[in-house]
């Protein structure tokens, strides 16, 4: 019996059961389908040699749409201000790229605090925020690359280096440590 599948009005699909061999052998070899695509006058059918039927009659599941929500970011560093649509199941900082906006970004894992932003207003979800404390998730600090909004949102870019040491600093004896161009010239001469 080939089988064919119908599935919408310019494309349908078939494949015959001789493309799937009977192999006596312990080990099967994977089977070349044979899909091809073949425009169609039908809609909505599944059609056999042996039977045609229509799939009007079978309720489908439509998919629910996801939530859409407005976000504003506030990019400190360059003077301007983005604002862009972001669904609640996509990252902010991906969704901004596929639009073209350009904002600050490292690792895209949540494990630094390039992307650190400090919420003004909305929520934002981001269960993967490794770079960012409890306690700065609790005073708003976020990250764009593993954030999710929860809600229209309003967010400011922050300096990498500030939230790092807020991140961190308290583990140092001495506060942050200085650049010393000096000590730095003289240790690449001795290479």
């Amino acid at each position: 019996m080939d089988l064919q599948i119908l599935c919408n009005s310019t494309l349908s699909l078939s494949f015959s059961p001789s493309l799937f061999p009977s192999h006596s052998h312990r080990h099967r070899c994977m089977p070349n389908l044979g899909l091809r695509a073949m425009p169609s006058p039908h809609r909505n059918m599944i059609s056999t040699n042996a039977t045609t039927m229509a799939t009007d009659a079978v309720p489908q599941p439509s998919p629910s749409p996801v939530p859409t929500h407005q976000v504003t970011v506030h990019d400190r560093q360059r003077g301007v201000v983005h604002q862009f649509l972001v669904p609640e199941d996509q990252y902010i900082l991906h969704t901004a790229e596929s639009q073209n906006i350009s904002l600050p970004f490292a690792c895209r894992h949540g494990c630094c605090t390039s992307c650190a932003v400090r919420v003004k207003s909305g929520q934002i979800r981001q269960p993967e925020a490794l770079g960012i404390s409890a306690e700065l998730k609790s005073k708003g600090y976020a990250l764009l690359c593993v954030g999710f909004p929860s809600s229209d949102l309003e967010v400011e870019t922050q300096d990498e280096d500030e939230v790092y040491w807020l991140q961190f600093g308290r583990y140092f004896a001495r506060g942050p440590i200085e650049r010393d161009d000096y000590a730095l010239e003289l240790a690449l001469a001795d290479e």
